[in-house]
């Protein structure tokens, strides 16, 4: 079996990872493993191995993407700790890291985490402004039956989140 980085040494450091119920293997030989950092976990290139090595060897193909304007961070630094710098890091690094992100989380957005009253009282509000902006539609295209029954919809909800 042919090493993933090299291609022309034979591989005799198997990795397997499962994300999102997918397996996936890195086969290393003894020479880039040592270079990755496999051998070594201070020199550990975290990124490429959690993360695919196509998705890592990505983002060192974006030019303009070598080094953080605001704060320095570098994609060895990136690669290297698996961390990025600041919130600038996001978008200097932008054209790689998009499918790293989605490879390593549920997806690119972050949603966090709240209370269960806060997250339910955040849903009727989201829910709220998007009646109303419906509301708003029906009124100025004289729906009134309609505008009536998002009026209704918006009271409702407004009851809810009163304590």
């Amino acid at each position: 079996m042919q090493c993933d980085v090299c291609g022309e040494k034979d591989a005799s450091v198997f990795l397997t990872q499962i994300v999102e119920g997918k397996m996936q293997k890195v086969n290393l030989c003894e020479a880039c493993s040592k270079a990755k950092g496999v051998n070594d976990p201070t020199g550990f290139a975290l990124a490429d191995l959690l993360l695919g090595l196509g998705a890592a060897q990505q983002l060192d193909k974006s030019p303009a993407a070598h080094k953080c304007p605001v704060c320095g961070f570098t994609q060895a630094d990136f690669k290297k700790t698996g961390r990025l710098g600041c919130s600038e890091c996001y978008t200097t690094f932008a054209d790689g890291l998009a499918g790293m992100l989605a490879n390593m989380h549920k997806g690119t957005t972050h949603v966090g985490k709240a209370p269960g009253g806060h997250a339910r009282r955040r849903e009727l509000a989201a829910k709220m402004k998007s009646l109303q902006m419906t509301l708003d539609e029906a009124v100025a295209t004289e729906k009134y039956e309609e505008a009536a029954d998002l009026r209704d919809q918006i009271r409702q909800i407004e009851t809810e989140l009163t304590p």
